[in-house]
C-alpha cells in the first residue's frame, strides 16, 4: 500500500481529530445551537445539560470529586494564565511565592514573568539532564511566603513525566497549592488529581484528538478549597471564574474525546509505544552518534527526542519534509535559538540544534514508522557524508581539543 505524505509525526503540538469526535459535534453545529446559559427555553436548557455532562466526564478522567471542579475555558494557554494568576491575585494578602521549573510551557513561564512585574517573587528550579525536577528541590525552595508550585505532568518537547505524586505530598503537607499543567499526560499517563493531591490542573481538547478553543481548568472545591480572582470579567459564568459564551460545540467534542481516552487509552499507549520502540530501533541500527533527550522510560509512550550529532536541526527538516515533525530550534526574530528544554537539561547548542522531535500517536501505522525510519536515517547519512567535522570524527579526532584559528 502506496504511503500518504505528508506523515503526520508531531502530536505533541496538536493531534488530528478522532472522526468518532467529529460525529458528536455536528449536530451541535447546526440543530442544538442553544446558549448554555440561556435558562427560558429547551435550546439553553439542552446545551446547559451538555455542558454539565461533559464536566462530570472530565472530572471522571481526572479523578476530581465532581464536575463542578471543571471550569471550561479557550484552552491550556487561558486555563495555566487564570490558575497563576488567578491564584497568586487572591492569596496575595498570604505570600507573594511561587515556584516552577526552567522547563514549563511558555504559558507558564510567561504568567510568571508578568508576576514577577507586578511584584510577585518566582523561583524557578533546574532538572537533571533526563529533564525531571527533584522533589526535594521544591520541598527546599518553600517559604512561608509560598502560595503556589506550578509543575507540569509530562514535558512537550522531551515527553519526560514528572513525579506529580511525590511533589503534591510536599505541598499538601506545607499547605501550599500545587498546579499542574496536564495537557501532554492527561489519558497517557496516570494522573489523578485527588491521590496526587492537585488543586489545580490545566487540560486542552486538541491535545488528545478533540477540538482546538476548549480547554478546562480544574479548581480543587474542598480540603483545601482552591480561590482564584476571574481573569476574564462579563456576565460571572463558570461560577465567576471565566465569563464568556460557553463553546458548547467544543466541549461536546471535549467530551467525547475525554470518554475515547478513558476507554482507549491503555490499548492506545501500548501501540504507540511498540511504534515509538519500532522507530528508535531502526534509527539506532542504521546511525551513530543519536542522542536520546529525556528520561528512557519515565517518558510519553509517544515521544521519541532525539539529537543527530553531525546534522543541523533545520537542514535535516528541510530534507525530511515528507515528515511533519518538530526540530529543537525555534526561529525567534532573526536569530535561530535552541530549545530553552534541552538547554536547561544541559545538551550543548550544537545537540539542541540537531534534535527532532517525533510525536506519535493514535492513527500513526507501522507501515509510516518504516518509511519515516528509512527516510531519517538516508538523509541523516546523506547530510552527514558532506560534513568534515563528521569526516574528522570518524577518524577519531578529539573535536574538543582542536583549537580552531580565528579569522
Amino acid at each position: 500500500m502506496a504511503i500518504k505524505t505528508p506523515i503526520y509525526m508531531d502530536n505533541h503540538a496538536t493531534t488530528p481529530m478522532d472522526p468518532r469526535v467529529f460525529e458528536a459535534m455536528k449536530p451541535w453545529f447546526l440543530e442544538t445551537f442553544g446558549n448554555a446559559a440561556s435558562r427560558t427555553h429547551a435550546y439553553g436548557w439542552q446545551a446547559e445539560a451538555a455542558v454539565e455532562d461533559a464536566r462530570d466526564t472530565i472530572a471522571d478522567l481526572i479523578g476530581a470529586k465532581t464536575g463542578k471542579e471543571i471550569v471550561f475555558t479557550s484552552g491550556a494557554t487561558e486555563s495555566n494564565n487564570l490558575a497563576l494568576k488567578g491564584v497568586a491575585e487572591y492569596y496575595a494578602s498570604k505570600g507573594n511565592h511561587i515556584i516552577t521549573t526552567v522547563i514549563e510551557h511558555k504559558a507558564v513561564l510567561d504568567s510568571c514573568k508578568r508576576l514577577q512585574k507586578q511584584g510577585c517573587d518566582v523561583t524557578y528550579l533546574p532538572v537533571g539532564t533526563d529533564g525531571i525536577v527533584d522533589p526535594d528541590d521544591v520541598k527546599k525552595a518553600i517559604t512561608d511566603k509560598t502560595v503556589l508550585v506550578s509543575v507540569m505532568l509530562a514535558n512537550n518537547e522531551v515527553g519526560t513525566i514528572q513525579p506529580i505524586g511525590e511533589i503534591g505530598k510536599i505541598t499538601r503537607e506545607r499547605g501550599v497549592l500545587l498546579h499542574c499543567d496536564a495537557v501532554q499526560g492527561v489519558g497517557k499517563t496516570p494522573f489523578d488529581v485527588t491521590e496526587m493531591n492537585v488543586d489545580l490542573a490545566s487540560i486542552t481538547a486538541h491535545k488528545m484528538y478533540g477540538p482546538k478553543g476548549v480547554g478546562a481548568l480544574y479548581v480543587r472545591r474542598s480540603k483545601p478549597r482552591v480561590r482564584l480572582v476571574a481573569q476574564m470579567d462579563g456576565g460571572g459564568h463558570e461560577r465567576g471564574m471565566r465569563s464568556g459564551t460557553l463553546n458548547v460545540t467544543g466541549i461536546v467534542g471535549f467530551e467525547k474525546a475525554c470518554k475515547i481516552m478513558k476507554e482507549e487509552g491503555k490499548a492506545d499507549h501500548e501501540r504507540i509505544l511498540g511504534m515509538r520502540e519500532r522507530l528508535h530501533k531502526a534509527i539506532n541500527a542504521k546511525l551513530d552518534e543519536v542522542i536520546l533527550n529525556g528520561h528512557a522510560e519515565k517518558r510519553l509512550a509517544g515521544n521519541l527526542n532525539v539529537s543527530f550529532s553531525f546534522v543541523e536541526g533545520e537542514g535535516l527538516m528541510m530534507a525530511i519534509k515528507d515528515v511533519a515533525v518538530s526540530s529543537g530550534s525555534a526561529c525567534t526574530s532573526a536569530s535561530l535559538e535552541p530549545s530553552y528544554v534541552l538547554r536547561a537539561m544541559g545538551l550543548d547548542e550544537e545537540l539542541a540544534h540537531s534534535s527532532i522531535r517525533f510525536g506519535i500517536g493514535r492513527f500513526n501505522t507501522d507501515e509510516e514508522i518504516d518509511f519515516v525510519a528509512d527516510l531519517v536515517t538516508g538523509k541523516v547519512q546523506k547530510l552527514r557524508d558532506m560534513s568534515p567535522l563528521y569526516e574528522m570524527h570518524k577518524e577519531g579526532i578529539d573535536l574538543k581539543s582542536i583549537q580552531w584559528a580565528a579569522h
